[in-house]
């Protein structure tokens, strides 16, 4: 299975996001700072990325941007309560592999990381 990593300013979607993954099976860490996530992530493999587009320091957004220099491989899902087209042409454009809205459903959250992991 796929390590995963979730960054969103608030922890309880974090942990919503983290136990609807682990019971698939996936490794999951999750962050609310965003420093703390790109440490994490030049000090290990991660397989996929779970950003929140809207954080307490920066937007996700920039924070994909610097995932994209530090590992252009990584794939990239990313997370709104706020969606917009251009917030989603901005992702994808940047280079998310995709884009998800909240209150996140169980089962498209599942499906979209099957896709983005390739099975």
């Amino acid at each position: 299975m796929a390590h995963i990593f979730v960054l969103d300013d608030v922890l309880d979607a974090a942990v919503l996001t983290q136990r609807i993954l682990s019971k698939k099976g996936h490794q999951v860490t999750i962050f609310t700072d965003e420093q703390e996530a790109m440490q994490y992530v030049t000090k290990n493999q991660v397989d996929l990325a779970i950003l929140d587009i809207n954080l307490k320091k920066t937007n996700g957004l920039g924070v994909l941007e610097e995932l994209r220099r530090a590992d252009p491989k990584i794939r990239v899902i990313m997370l709104t309560g706020y969606p917009t087209i251009e917030t989603a042409r901005q992702a994808l454009r940047l280079g998310a592999t995709d884009y998800c809205v909240k209150p996140i459903d169980k089962s498209e959250l599942e499906q979209k990381v099957s896709a983005a992991l390739g099975n």
